[in-house]
């Protein structure tokens, strides 16, 4: 069975950083569209950043462009999310996300695997 698993999650001040890792099991993420997502308390789930295959790109959320940054290991069995220059606009449960169909692109929400969520929350 294909599993994603989250971690990094944690409590830091406004202008800290985090990086966030994700796990796979069970596959390995090489034909996978990758990405991560993220929910605020009494929000709507967004995309943040993905990188497609396809596409041999990488996209941002505007709002988190030169800050966030997307990347994988070279095994193909994991890959992260580094946070700079955090904003308590930042805080919400992100979630890693892969598809072996072309999501990351058509910036589609409905991606294969999903990890469980890790909580980030930064403090003003």
């Amino acid at each position: 069975q294909r599993h994603l698993v989250e971690s990094g999650g944690d409590l830091v001040q406004a202008g800290g950083s985090l990086r966030l890792s994700c796990d796979a099991t069970g596959f390995t993420l090489e034909h996978y569209d990758i990405a991560w997502f993220r929910q605020a308390p009494g929000k709507q789930r967004e995309g943040v950043a993905c990188i497609s295959r396809t596409a041999e790109s990488t996209y941002y959320k505007e709002s988190i462009k030169g800050r966030f940054t997307i990347s994988e290991g070279v095994a193909k069995r994991a890959f992260y999310l580094q946070m700079n220059n955090l904003e308590p606009e930042d805080t919400a449960v992100y979630y890693c996300a892969a598809d072996g169909g072309s999501r990351c692109k058509s910036d589609s929400p409905y991606y294969d695997v999903w990890g469980q969520g890790t909580l980030v929350t930064i403090s003003p």
